[in-house]
């Protein structure tokens, strides 16, 4: 440990929990202090990464032991808001997993109380660092297809939820929410123009077990009338492409890898990008380098280096995903979301 380490706490210790403890692990400027689950199995399976952290039980208690500068929340998303707004209110810097919250009112009050105490609030937007995404996005800064007008995103299939909390519409938000905090962020990302509205739909039709919609979209219209949609579905027995953008000059199609079942979502997509003249070509990815989050939460607090990822992107990400929502119940009727962009 060295004295300008930034200790780091885990707040839950799930999967996500255990790739935040290896990337602090591989960070230099960070050091795992303490790690609370209500789970002692998975507090283990935490120190066995670091031995020489915390182990704690009870989250208000590592939040008040003056063992941690930062800490990391992968609580459900329905508890963001409320552990957040403990930890800043102790002086503790938060990167929370996403969504940022589950109200644009709740991003923007926890917004104001980091900035009134000096302190980082940001959301781990992972699949930002996506290699396919990353490709994708460069391709698109390019001019490789010219002038985006359409900007597609999927995720799903026909399959059976799970009944974890992902699947519980009061706890994650809803199937919009679910999804929408990754895929969004990405359509935001790429497509910088204002939003003129935002419209919703859910349906409910077929899993009656769990309250998530069962199939949900998106669809994002911006001011100059480009428009970008996402869906993410349970009742999808054939698969759209991951990603389908369209330019003034070609086209970028991302196929979901055939090697990926029954988990595609976890491997990146087959990206091809298609020229006007009829011709294509498949796209070797990026490389991305590993951690690159982390590290530059360490440039930041060492040496105010901004971060690609800030709390005001995620947080209109959490408007526009409420503004579909609230679109949804209204049968799809346009939704103006108050964006800070």
């Amino acid at each position: 440990m060295s004295s300008s380490d930034i200790r780091v706490g885990l707040l839950a210790y799930g999967a996500i929990g255990h790739e935040h403890n290896e990337a602090v692990q591989a960070t230099s400027g960070l050091l795992l202090a303490a790690v609370c689950d209500t789970n002692p199995e998975r507090v283990q399976a935490a120190l066995s990464l670091a031995p020489d952290a915390s182990p704690f039980s009870d989250a208000t208690a590592m939040l008040d032991s003056g063992l941690i500068d930062l800490v990391v929340v992968s609580t459900p998303p329905n508890s963001h808001y409320d552990w957040a707004k403990a930890a800043l209110q102790r002086g503790i810097h938060v990167v929370l997993e996403k969504p940022m919250a589950l109200t644009s009112d709740q991003c923007d009050e926890l917004m104001a109380l980091a900035a009134d105490q000096g302190l980082l609030l940001v959301v781990y937007q992972n699949r930002r660092f996506d290699p396919d995404f990353v490709t994708l996005a460069a391709l698109i800064a390019s001019g490789a297809i010219g002038d985006v007008f359409q900007y597609d995103s999927f995720v799903g299939g026909y399959s059976k939820p799970c009944t974890y909390w992902h699947s519980d519409a009061a706890v994650s938000g809803g199937a919009i929410f679910d999804w929408g905090s990754h895929f969004l962020d990405q359509v935001m990302t790429v497509m910088p123009q204002p939003v003129a509205h935002v419209s919703g739909n859910n349906h409910k039709r077929q899993w009656t077990h769990v309250t998530n919609a069962d199939h949900a979209q998106v669809t994002v219209t911006f001011i100059d009338g480009t428009q970008a949609t996402f869906v993410n579905s349970d009742l999808a027995a054939a698969r759209k492409p991951k990603f389908y953008v369209l330019g003034t000059t070609g086209a970028i199609v991302g196929d979901w890898d055939p090697a990926g079942e029954p988990a595609v979502a976890d491997l990146p997509a087959v990206l091809t990008l298609h020229r006007e003249d009829g011709s294509s070509e498949r796209i070797v990815l990026q490389t991305v380098e590993p951690y690159s989050f982390h590290r530059s939460i360490v440039d930041f607090l060492a040496n105010g280096t901004a971060m690609q990822v800030t709390a005001t992107q995620s947080r209109d990400v959490v408007a526009i995903m409420q503004a579909a929502e609230a679109s949804a119940l209204s049968n799809g009727l346009p939704v103006t979301p108050s964006l800070l962009r």
